[in-house]
């Protein structure tokens, strides 16, 4: 029997090295490559939550009886399925174009020099709660369309358009540590605004649990509440959101704040004058499927708004980048 060879560390090293640092070490993106990347994960999150939304307006929720499969026999929707199927169907393939999606940012976000492990890790953030949501959605089709799974499954698809989105702002700022450009008093307003839009968007799944898009054309179990009430409610904390937004604008402007909160803020308050509108306009003619999707889509766009604005109140410049004196140190230091 042979000598067994000696393992050096840096073939153990080679051993475990993973896919992303060999491509890292072959492809540098430019930043704005890192940015489309992001922006990339951040569509498909929106759209992923617009096809689920028409998944479950065309009565096409159980249009794929089972999971993982589509039926007992059949990975894909079948010919007898119809159209209930092809939808359903269609809405778990993009699943694997977010997957790409998400894929892409994470590896541009690893290959970037220098390397910045934030973006790498709300990357991989994203991959994980897509994963997350891809189990629960299998758990609703498997309970029958139970509202309660359902109100979870956009919750944390809500997570994930949160993570995304907080990954598309960090690839427009340096790696330095977040100061303000407000002050407490504006800070602790827009905390105000954020916790209002989140009790506004999770109310909104009680009202779609209890109303009568129930996503499926056979029996599905509602939320036994008040469907008029819990709209009324809804639309009341809606104003709400609305004139903190009103508030903080006619805030920042008091305070000579810098252009780009105001500018969010300006962009979120467009954004539900809209919503509103097509809240009201489905709210008084009985919830037409279109009416609704728009509105699924809205909300999106509201909380990608809010985001913005919180985003928006603090900078983050190039590492080192502002600090007295770096330059001529790191001039030394070559010397």
């Amino acid at each position: 029997m042979g000598a067994v060879p000696n393992v050096t560390r840096a073939d153990a090293v080679a051993l475990v090295r993973n896919p992303l640092a060999l491509i890292a070490e072959r492809w540098t993106p430019t930043p704005r490559t890192v940015r489309r990347a992001a922006l990339a994960a951040l569509v498909m999150s929106v759209v992923i939550v617009v096809t689920g939304g028409a998944v479950r307006l065309t009565g096409s929720g159980l249009g794929c009886p089972t999971w993982p499969k589509c039926t007992d026999d059949s990975l894909t929707a079948t010919s007898a399925m119809g159209f209930h199927g092809v939808i359903e169907f269609t809405n778990r393939m993009l699943t694997y174009v977010l997957c790409a999606a998400v894929g892409w940012a994470i590896i541009a976000a690893r290959s970037e020099k220098p390397w910045r492990r934030d973006l790498t890790r709300l990357g991989w953030a994203q991959f994980w709660i897509v994963m997350s949501n891809a189990v629960l959605g299998g758990i609703v089709v498997l309970v029958g369309l139970n509202p309660y799974t359902v109100a979870a499954h956009f919750l944390l698809s809500t997570a994930l358009i949160t993570v995304a989105a907080v990954m598309w702002q960090r690839t427009r700022e340096g790696s330095a540590a977040p100061r303000p450009l407000v002050g407490k008093a504006v800070q602790q307003l827009v905390w105000c605004l954020v916790a209002a839009t989140v009790l506004l968007i999770a109310l909104g799944t009680v009202v779609t649990g209890a109303g009568p898009h129930a996503g499926d054309s056979s029996e599905v179990d509602r939320m036994h509440v008040s469907w008029e009430n819990v709209a009324k409610l809804h639309a009341v904390l809606a104003w709400i959101v609305v004139t903190l937004t009103f508030a903080l604008w006619f805030v920042l402007k008091a305070v000579d704040a810098p252009r780009g909160p105001l500018d969010r803020t300006r962009d979120l308050f467009l954004i539900l004058l809209g919503q509103g509108v097509i809240g009201y306009v489905q709210y008084f003619t009985d919830l037409p499927e279109a009416l609704v999707g728009l509105h699924m889509l809205g909300s999106c766009l509201v909380w990608i708004g809010v985001l913005r604005v919180l985003l928006s109140l603090r900078e983050r410049p190039a590492q080192g980048a502002g600090l007295p004196g770096t330059a001529a140190e790191s001039a030394l230091t070559r010397a």
